[in-house]
């Protein structure tokens, strides 16, 4: 149980790492909300893969994680935006 969420960490922070490279410009969130986000995108992104019959294709299933990061962050750093009235 401890691996799997140690695991979890690392990859959300990658992901959601990489999520928020991907997006142009300077996201106002700090590096416990884009972990956070990177472990959903991982998660749902593991999920919709496995749905679509891709869970043996690791790369499709990065794919579709980093795809989901970049929405994650973009949606967490809009609601923070939205929230300080700079939205």
């Amino acid at each position: 149980m401890i691996t799997f969420i140690i695991s979890a960490i690392i990859v959300g922070a990658i992901t959601g790492g990489l999520g928020r490279l991907l997006i142009p410009g300077r996201q106002e969130i700090g590096m416990v909300a884009t972990i956070i986000a990177g472990i959903v995108a991982a998660f749902v992104g593991s999920g919709i893969a496995y749905l679509l019959g891709f869970e043996d294709k690791t790369w499709i299933v990065l794919i579709v994680q980093l795809v989901l990061a970049v929405i994650c962050v973009g949606v967490v750093s809009n609601s923070k935006g939205a929230k300080q009235g700079r939205g």
